[in-house]
């Protein structure tokens, strides 16, 4: 099996959440990967499995300037990050990233939006999860842009937090977070694996998911309902087997 993270996330896509909690459980993991509940989906429906690419910010420690002109407020953000600099994530996203983000404790700032999250879906992630707030949250559902937050915020950035490095190990969720652990969501919540258990835990969430499908199956038979897709086993079996 693959030790690659960007080649393992193909064994996650079918699974949920709770398989893959299962399965670390059954190697010993107990809870080490549940980020904290709060920190969940800001839409209904919304899936992913990808390789954690984590940024860490701190609060600001100046405030931002009064600005004089209406160019002015529309480019605050430009005229901060001109002042105090800014550490971004240009060229490091590669398709099947999950950029996860420690906010550092700062308070309300909306370091996710609307705008730059669909930027960095465009450069090729499939996730976003941070510990702090997102703003325009119902662009953000409308989009269907895959965000998951603590809470919902109505601020920008300048004045209020800073990027500070990239690709290092954080804390999210109340979970340590590091560069190629896979990081997955649902409407359950979020979870990380270790990148050094990753290749096992999808062996074992693989055999969770599909017993329980074929058990939930003979329910649906049994009660006269049509089958969906959350119970054809089949195609997951398939899925699999393409795979390999």
């Amino acid at each position: 099996m693959s030790t690659d993270p960007f080649e393992l996330r193909k064994l996650y896509q079918p699974l949920r959440v709770v398989d893959v909690c299962d399965a670390m459980d059954g190697i010993g993991y107990f809870d080490s990967g549940l980020m904290d509940p709060d920190v969940r989906p800001l839409w209904l429906g919304m899936k992913f499995w990808g390789v954690a690419l984590t940024i860490r910010c701190v609060p600001a420690n100046r405030p931002m300037w009064k600005l004089e002109t209406t160019e002015d407020i529309v480019n605050a953000h430009g005229i901060w990050f001109k002042e105090v600099g800014h550490v971004g994530t240009g060229g490091l996203i590669k398709p099947g990233h999950v950029v996860v983000t420690d906010p550092g404790g700062a308070g309300e700032v909306g370091f996710w939006g609307s705008a730059n999250s669909l930027g960095t879906v465009a450069e090729g992630a499939v996730g976003i999860v941070t510990d702090g707030y997102c703003r325009d949250t119902y662009e953000v559902a409308l989009q269907k842009t895959p965000i998951c937050a603590r809470k919902r915020g109505r601020t920008i950035i300048p004045g209020r937090i800073e990027v500070v490095e990239t690709q290092t190990r954080i804390g999210c969720g109340g979970v340590q977070v590091a560069p190629g652990d896979m990081v997955g969501c649902d409407d359950d919540g979020v979870v990380v694996v270790p990148q050094r258990i990753a290749p096992e835990v999808a062996v074992h969430a693989r055999a969770i998911l599909l017993t329980d499908m074929r058990a939930r199956r003979k329910h649906y038979e049994r009660l006269g309902r049509e089958p969906d897709q959350t119970v054809d086993y089949e195609a997951v079996e398939g899925y699999y087997a393409e795979l390999e």
